[in-house]
């Protein structure tokens, strides 16, 4: 079977649109904090409801979704992903300026990579762990036909689409620190946080400064940052994976 097309950083963001909770802005923002917390996902209850806004990100060709529920694994409460053939995540808008909280931390555990993940090739684009980082539409940085193609979704949705993304994820074999434009868009950046199976069955804690990896990636200084989400997908490749997710945060620098 013929593997499927990875959407285009406007389908994901439409996606964004329809399932987020487009209220009030992070307010916690405003009261300056040395850290902003996105998903506090240990202090949730195994078996329990998606907390703080946290929505569904389903795509419409793609009836296989993966499976995210709240588990108790060893001492903590985290988010499972069991993945079969299959292609969904979990989105939360939020509302943050990257030059006032750059640094984005998460926990994530890996059972197994993919072996025909390939972060180079359309039919590989898969990963047992994703972070996705999105950033708000900015008029200023696109041109005639861009501002266009904007408009026309926000008409739709009642939105904009987010301007582009960046991916921080768990690759099969590429080395880490690899940082290429994903097959399909380049829209979204994709960064190799961690490779191989080295840390296979590990909780492992990752730092990134999303203002510098946005600017390396897209040559200008990041918008603002107006959504995260999680994601595992075997849906081109048609293998199985199981990955967890720990808490997710920004902070400012040195904290």
């Amino acid at each position: 079977m013929a593997p499927r097309m990875f959407p285009s950083i406007v389908s994901i963001a439409f996606f964004f649109l329809v399932v987020a909770n487009f209220g009030e802005p992070n307010r916690s923002q405003a009261e300056s904090p040395a850290t902003i917390e996105i998903a506090a996902f240990s202090a949730a209850t195994p078996g329990g409801p998606w907390p703080n806004g946290w929505k569904p990100l389903t795509f419409p060709k793609i009836p296989q979704h993966t499976n995210y529920s709240f588990v108790k694994d060893d001492d903590r409460v985290a988010v499972k992903a069991v993945s079969q053939a299959s292609s969904s995540g979990l989105t939360k808008e939020v509302l943050i300026d990257p030059k006032e909280y750059p640094i984005i931390r998460w926990q994530w555990k890996v059972s197994n990579v993919l072996k025909y993940g390939d972060v180079a090739k359309k039919e590989g684009d898969d990963y047992p762990a994703r972070i996705y980082v999105t950033f708000q539409y900015d008029s200023q940085k696109v041109g005639l036909f861009g501002k266009a193609k904007y408009e026309a979704a926000k008409l739709i949705y009642g939105q904009y689409p987010p301007l582009g993304a960046i991916n921080y994820i768990w690759e099969s074999r590429a080395p880490v620190g690899t940082a290429v434009p994903n097959p399909y868009t380049d829209q979204v950046h994709m960064i190799v946080v961690e490779s191989g199976s080295s840390k296979l069955n590990t909780w492992v804690t990752e730092e990134r400064n999303v203002y510098d990896d946005y600017k390396r990636a897209f040559g200008e200084d990041p918008p603002m940052i107006s959504g995260v989400a999680i994601m595992t997908d075997t849906d081109n490749t048609g293998e199985s994976t199981t990955a967890y997710y720990g808490d997710i945060l920004f902070k400012r620098t040195g904290q």
